[in-house]
């Protein structure tokens, strides 16, 4: 990785490396070997959770249902009973939609199917001129079944939201990791009081990998880069999914990373330029009007702090790189920070999804391609 890093000219400019959680990767950015923080993929500690979940009862749900669904959409003559019953009973024409074993979301887009369209689907199972009694046997869903995917609708609802939201490809900064995480935490994946066995035994299973994997138990999370990130993120500046006293601490670490981030512009001289130019323009309106005629900002970095924190958040559909834009001049050593920071992706999917469309170009029947026209092609399909 060094390697490559000196191969392209990047020393010195690597902020962080997002990775998956594999041991031989996570032992490579070890900050012994790298100079540039570790990042763990949040969508694959997102999809490790969910089959820590899935490996329990609720497979047996899946197959169950995949099974069913695989009946339908194989049979014709099972598919046109299908809609026959929708239209009586006023559902919607909807077709059974199967899960895939690579897309986890899929089973989430399962079970609201067949939650949609139970009635329908017991109808033409019942119907023996249609399914036989044989196949209705091995087919029809036991009530717990019905009962477990209508439970765990809501909780994978909000596990393929988070991962839509966090696996998208534009304006996702690592920022959002921990605001979603407790989220999923505190409101998700909290248990309710008419939770069965069943669904508390899943929650309690999806809670384990975004729980370990952020060190949240520890406390040390607040010092990592996706809580510094959020900090500096004006929709969730005040971290309201903290403990006062957490809050605190990462207040206290932000302070600490602006301070050296204030000594270094000091050494390189960066910002000179800009400062001169900003007094020379202010220089003959302050002769006119007189030195004190404006109020002089507090200096340091606990002062801008204090004034970035008072500043109303944005809604949370506005993108902090544009707000930083507008107001970092406002915040200097927090702006710097945040270019460093914000810039950091949550997840790695965006390069996976790079692998993925490799494959589909280089093919048995495009053999003769040459690298070059393999890297010309990808950059065209990233970047229409």
């Amino acid at each position: 990785m060094n390697g490559a890093v000196e191969q392209w000219g990047l020393e010195g400019r690597v902020i962080a490396c997002v990775h998956d959680n594999a041991a031989n990767i996570v032992a490579a950015n070890s900050p012994t070997r790298v100079p540039w923080i570790s990042v763990a993929c949040f969508a694959h500690t997102l999809q490790l959770a969910i089959n820590d979940g899935f490996a329990l009862y609720l497979y047996r749900v899946i197959s169950a249902a995949s099974k069913l669904v695989s009946h339908f959409n194989h049979s014709t003559t099972a598919t046109k009973a299908l809609q026959k019953k929708q239209e009586q009973m006023g559902l919607a024409t909807h077709r059974l939609t199967q899960s895939c074993k690579t897309r986890w979301n899929s089973v989430c887009e399962m079970f609201d199917r067949l939650v949609e369209q139970r009635w329908a689907v017991v109808a033409v199972l019942s119907d023996r001129t249609v399914t036989k009694l044989q196949d209705a046997r091995i087919l029809e869903l036991k009530d717990e079944y019905w009962q477990l995917m209508e439970d765990t609708q809501p909780v994978l609802s909000a596990l393929k939201c988070a991962t839509t939201v966090m696996s998208a490809e534009k304006d996702v900064s690592i920022s959002n990791t921990y605001p979603v995480t407790f989220g999923l935490i505190n409101i998700h994946l909290m248990r309710s009081e008419g939770d069965g066995p069943r669904l508390i035994q899943d929650k309690s299973a999806f809670l384990s990998h975004p729980t370990n994997e952020c060190k949240i138990e520890a406390g040390e999370f607040v010092s990592f880069a996706p809580m510094i990130s959020s900090m500096l993120d004006p929709r969730h500046k005040h971290l309201g999914f903290l403990t006062p006293t957490q809050r605190l601490a990462a207040n206290a670490k932000l302070v600490e990373l602006g301070e050296a981030v204030g000594t270094d512009r000091a050494d390189t001289g960066e910002g000179s330029a800009n400062t001169e130019v900003a007094t020379s323009q202010s220089s003959a309106m302050a002769q006119l009007l007189g030195d004190h005629y404006t109020t002089q900002c507090e200096a340091g970095i606990e002062a801008e702090l204090q004034n970035f924190l008072r500043e109303t958040p944005p809604p949370l559909n506005c993108t902090p790189t544009d707000w930083w834009k507008v107001n970092g001049i406002r915040f200097p050593a927090l702006a710097e920070l945040a270019r460093r920071y914000l810039c950091i992706p949550a997840t790695s999917v965006p390069s996976e999804r790079v692998f993925s469309a490799a494959g589909l170009t280089v093919t048995r029947l495009r053999s003769r391609l040459t690298p070059d026209h393999v890297n010309m092609l990808l950059f065209l399909n990233k970047n229409q």
